[in-house]
């Protein structure tokens, strides 16, 4: 019998390559191999050597025994060899864990040791921190050391020894000769199948350790030309990084840059000066970040702003900007457009699509809309928000509550050796975002709340459930609830409810310098009410009092 719908057909090499960005950046090199693709300083990299660069960094990986499947973990600010990386682990089949250079020495041994790291590539700003923390871990990484010409600091001698066996401080490679070493023309190799892990990058821990997101290159791929098309970016874009390229893969904006051989331009710190003399010299057309990115920028003194004679497409992920800080960034030459997403869908896969007729719509009515989170990405075949009892969508009121769910190529593969939780998230066939929502009438939804209590503070995820622990553990501590408080800078920041414990006594200096001592410093409350804590019959805070509380008192 005749096969009417071709279903026999096979796949051969001809017809079916696995997908992969690592094909943008070979593309560009071939293509537009003289356009600049990366600024950093007076650093100008060209696409040609570039892709050279990344190819020499996989063969030096390769001949460390590094191959697929293994991890690569890297602690490295915006600069060029946090790019390389990108491109370079993956090109030898091996999986890239960037870590967030803000977290503590306990949280990077154990995301080392999750993760199983085989080699560590650190920035020389963050060897102390690193060296901590392989004090502290199991796992005993080949250790290399990148030294950027923006980092003004005094140098450290290291040495050609990287071995941390033995717990002391660690020695380390340097990272130039160590791509040296490599094969300019190394043939890198495709993933043996596009559900290959490409990176895992870790959650905020919000309900104990953190959790390993595992993103495939399938998905990297998609989400990577998702964005040019979200973002309207133009053949040879020019992008600056203020948004930390260790935020769910900075994005995928370090492989969509090469999908429209676009420029990079680097930006080690996030500050007001560099900023405004990158917009103006390099002509930057996109950046993402959090809101205090739009405050830092707005609140410029004259003598830093610059005349830009061009429109600057600004995207932020976190909490709506407030009213006075869009009509600002209008003022000041930028257009804000509102993304939404999380670690495990790559980023961004929701944006606030804004439509020409609501320009004529009065400025609160336009503050109102740009409120909401949005519809999918093109990338993402499905957004909804759902009845998590009944998995059945809730009305499109604007009203009714439900869980924001997603589904799709651009969800991750799963938590990394922890099927319970990826299961659980998995639940229905859809994954739960755990945050609530409504949608409206045009299928824009909207978040009204985040039912795990994380706290977004300038574009971080703090669990509420970490700072209280900490808090715990001080002895005069007799109970504490945490919960969000407005911030005009950071959007939110921690504030922290105290009982102290009978015939104890404690300041808020006491207390700030104890939680500086267990926790990160962006994770520190920026508040301490001391205070009796609303809890029902059966001892359960009342977080919905204390959120109403906080709302009441000065920053």
């Amino acid at each position: 019998m005749s096969d009417p719908y071709n279903t026999e057909l096979p796949r051969n090499p001809a017809n079916y390559q696995p997908l992969t960005p690592l094909t943008f950046l070979e593309r560009a090199a071939s293509v537009f191999p003289d356009h600049t693709a990366i600024i950093h300083g007076d650093l100008r990299r060209s696409y040609a050597e570039f892709y050279a660069r990344s190819r020499q960094l996989a063969s030096a990986l390769t001949q460390h025994n590094i191959g697929r499947g293994d991890t690569v973990s890297v602690m490295l600010a915006n600069t060029p060899a946090m790019l390389e990386c990108h491109y370079g682990v993956p090109m030898c089949q091996a999986v890239l864990h960037a870590i967030n250079t803000r977290l503590d020495a306990a949280v990077i041994a154990f995301q080392l040791d999750h993760a199983e790291a085989k080699i560590v590539i650190v920035d020389r700003e963050f060897m102390p921190v690193m060296q901590e923390a392989l004090k502290k871990a199991t796992v005993a990484p080949l250790l290399v050391q990148y030294d950027d010409a923006e980092y003004d600091a005094p140098k450290t001698p290291i040495s050609q020894k990287a071995d941390v066996s033995q717990k002391a401080d660690v020695a380390a490679l340097d990272y130039d000769d160590f791509v040296a070493a490599g094969d300019a023309h190394f043939a890198w190799l495709m993933p043996q199948d596009e559900w290959d892990a490409i990176s895992i990058n870790y959650t905020s821990g919000t309900t104990g350790n953190p959790k390993g997101v595992v993103y495939h290159h399938r998905g990297a791929y998609l989400l990577a030309q998702g964005n040019a098309l979200t973002t309207s970016m133009g053949k040879h874009a020019v992008y600056l990084w203020t948004l930390p390229m260790f935020h769910c893969n900075g994005w995928c904006f370090p492989w969509t840059l090469s999908a429209i051989s676009g420029t990079h331009v680097c930006l080690r710190q996030v500050r007001d000066e560099p900023i405004w003399d990158a917009l103006a010299r390099h002509h930057v057309t996109h950046l993402c970040g959090a809101p205090i990115v739009m405050s830092l920028i707005i609140a410029a003194g004259d003598k830093v702003k610059r005349q830009l004679g061009h429109i600057v497409e600004f995207f932020t992920a976190a909490a709506p900007p407030p009213q006075q800080v869009l009509a600002d960034m209008k003022q000041a030459g930028f257009n804000v457009t509102h993304l939404y997403g999380l670690t495990e869908v790559y980023g961004p896969a929701v944006v606030n699509d804004w439509h020409n007729e609501w320009d004529d719509l009065p400025l609160a009515d336009q503050a109102a809309l740009k409120a909401r989170q949005g519809v999918r990405y093109l990338a993402l075949e499905q957004f909804d928000v759902i009845d998590p009892a009944s998995m059945q969508p809730v009305p499109r009121d604007g009203e009714t509550l439900g869980e924001v769910m997603f589904r799709g190529n651009v969800v991750m593969k799963g938590y990394f050796k922890n099927p319970t939780a990826s299961a659980e998230a998995f639940a229905g066939d859809w994954f739960h975002s755990g945050d609530l929502g409504v949608i409206h009438p045009d299928g824009y939804v909207q978040l009204k709340d985040r039912s795990k209590d994380i706290i977004i503070s300038g574009g971080e995820n703090i669990s509420s459930i970490e700072v209280e622990d900490a808090l715990y553990r001080h002895p005069a501590v007799a109970m504490a609830a945490v919960v969000a408080m407005p911030h005009e800078k950071w959007g939110e920041t921690p504030c922290a409810f105290i009982e102290l414990a009978d015939g104890a006594s404690a300041t808020t200096e006491d207390l700030r310098d104890w939680c500086h001592q267990q926790l990160a410093g962006f994770k520190v409350p920026g508040k301490f009410v001391f205070a009796p804590i609303p809890k029902t019959s059966t001892g359960k805070i009342q977080k919905f009092i204390l959120r109403e509380q906080v709302l009441m008192l000065d920053e």
